[in-house]
C-alpha cells in the first residue's frame, strides 16, 4: 500500500500534494497555542481539496464517494503521509503535529502489529519521532467497540499520544477518560458556544476542565474565534488553544501569528479577574457586614429570628440558621418576615432538614478552620429547595462549644 500511496503523492513549488480521483490534496496547518507558554505548541493539519479547475471543494463533499472500508484506509492515510510530509519539510523543532484518523480506521491499523510498526519505520524515516504525533480520535467508536481500550494501548506504545476529540457532545462520559486516558482532551466548541451569555454554563465549563485535569489529561478548546471566547478559555484554565483568534489555517508553519492575540488575552486576564472579584465583593458585602452584626445579636443571647433581622431584610437573603460542631442544626430557621421563598414542590422532600448534618459543605468546614472570620462560598445547589444560593457563614464560641452561624442568600445567574 505504501508503494500505492506514494504514487498518488509528489512535490510541487517546494510543497507535497496528492491527488484522489480527480482532486488535488494539499495540507494546511492551524497553530495550537499554550495559554502559559504564550506559543504554539503543535498544528493540526488539515485537508484541503480541490477539483480540475481549482476550485476549492469541502473535503466532506469530496470524499463522499468513498466506496469501501479498503478505500477508506487508504484515502486517510494518504492524507496523513501529506501532512506529515509538508510538516517534516518546514522543520519546525519541539512541536506536535495533530493527525485526524477515522476511528474505524484507527482501530483497524492499531491492530494489526506489521502495518502499525511499517508506520512508525516510515514516520522515524521522514525525521518525525512518535513522540510528536498527537492522533485525534473521536469516541463515538468506543461505545460501539469493545477493543477499542487495545487499539489505544497498541498505539500508545509507539510513543505517540492520544487527543480525544469532539468531547462535551454526544454520548461524551467520563468513564471513557478513565478508561483510555488520553493526554489530550479536545472540548467541542459546541461547550464554548453554551458559555458565551451564561455565567453559569462558564462555570460548568471551568469545572469540567479541572476534573479532566483531575484525570490526568491537558485540555484543548477548539473553536476560539474572538476576543470574548479566548477570555472564556482562560478563565476556564484550559491548557491549550485553537482557532482564528490565534491563526487560520495555512499550507506554511505560521508560529507567530497568535503571539498579540495572546498577550491581549493576558492582559485582559488579570484586569477581567479584578473587576470579577469586585463584582463578586460588592454583591456580598452587605451580607458579609449583616453576618457580622447578627453574630454580635447572638452572642448577646437574642433569639435567632430577632439577631439575624439585619441579615433576613436584605434583598435575596433565604435564611439564616445554627450548627453545631459536628454541623447538625439546631433549633429552627430564621426566615425573612415576608416568609420562607416558594418551595418548588417537586423538591418538598428535600426541604424538611430534621436532624441534617452539614459537615461536609465548605461553609462548615472553613468556618471551623477560620473561627471567627466571615467565609463565603462559590455559587452552589441548596438542598433547601434545589436552588443556587451563596452561603454566608462564622464560628463563634459559646459555652466552651463551637457554634457556626449561616445565612444563605440566591445566587440567580443567566
Amino acid at each position: 500500500m505504501l508503494q500505492a500511496l506514494y504514487g498518488a503523492v509528489g512535490e510541487e513549488r517546494g510543497r507535497w500534494v496528492g491527488s484522489f480521483q480527480n482532486y488535488r490534496l494539499t495540507s494546511a496547518f492551524q497553530p495550537v497555542y499554550s495559554y502559559p507558554h504564550r506559543r504554539p505548541v503543535g498544528y493540526e493539519g488539515l485537508i484541503r481539496v480541490e477539483d480540475e479547475r481549482g476550485r476549492p471543494i469541502a473535503p466532506v463533499t469530496a470524499f463522499e464517494g468513498v466506496g469501501n472500508f479498503e478505500q477508506q484506509i487508504w484515502l486517510d492515510r494518504l492524507c496523513r503521509l501529506l501532512h506529515v510530509h509538508n510538516f517534516v519539510a518546514q522543520r519546525q523543532p519541539d512541536c506536535w503535529l495533530f493527525l485526524n484518523i477515522h476511528p474505524a480506521v484507527f482501530m483497524h491499523a492499531a491492530l494489526q502489529v506489521r502495518m502499525l510498526a511499517r508506520a512508525v519505520e516510515v514516520v522515524h524515516q521522514l525525521g518525525l519521532p512518535t513522540h510528536r504525533l498527537v492522533f485525534e480520535v473521536t469516541e463515538d467508536v468506543m461505545a460501539r467497540d469493545d477493543s477499542f481500550e487495545e487499539a489505544v494501548e497498541a498505539a500508545r506504545a509507539t510513543g505517540c499520544l492520544l487527543a480525544l476529540d469532539d468531547f462535551g457532545v454526544g454520548h461524551s462520559n467520563f468513564d471513557r477518560i478513565w478508561r483510555i486516558r488520553p493526554e489530550i482532551v479536545k472540548l467541542d466548541r459546541s461547550l464554548l458556544t453554551r458559555s458565551r451569555g451564561s455565567r453559569r454554563m462558564a462555570r460548568v465549563l471551568s469545572q469540567m476542565v479541572a476534573l479532566l485535569h483531575e484525570c490526568g489529561s491537558l485540555v484543548l478548546l477548539e473553536g476560539i474565534e474572538t476576543a470574548e471566547d479566548a477570555q472564556l478559555a482562560m478563565d476556564a484554565d484550559v491548557d491549550l488553544v485553537q482557532g482564528f483568534a490565534f491563526g487560520h489555517p495555512a499550507p506554511f508553519l505560521r508560529d507567530g501569528e497568535g503571539v498579540s492575540a495572546l498577550e491581549d488575552v493576558w492582559s485582559m486576564f488579570n484586569e477581567r479577574q479584578a473587576q470579577l472579584r469586585q463584582d463578586h465583593l460588592d454583591r456580598l458585602t452587605p451580607f458579609r457586614t449583616a453576618l457580622a452584626l447578627s453574630l454580635q445579636s447572638v452572642q448577646q443571647g437574642r433569639p435567632l429570628v430577632e439577631a439575624c433581622q439585619s441579615f433576613l431584610k436584605l434583598e435575596g437573603a433565604q435564611m439564616c440558621y445554627l450548627l453545631d460542631d459536628d454541623g447538625r442544626e439546631i433549633g429552627g430557621r430564621a426566615v425573612p418576615a415576608s416568609g420562607p421563598a416558594e418551595i418548588d414542590p417537586r423538591f418538598l422532600p428535600m426541604e424538611r432538614a430534621g436532624d441534617a448534618r452539614w459537615a461536609r459543605r465548605p461553609y462548615f468546614r472553613r468556618a471551623v478552620e477560620t473561627v471567627g472570620e466571615i467565609q463565603t462560598t462559590r455559587p452552589y445547589l441548596s438542598l433547601h429547595g434545589a436552588r443556587m444560593c451563596v452561603t454566608v457563614s462564622v464560628a463563634y464560641w459559646q459555652d466552651g462549644r463551637l457554634r457556626v452561624l449561616c445565612g444563605d442568600l440566591d445566587w440567580d445567574e443567566a
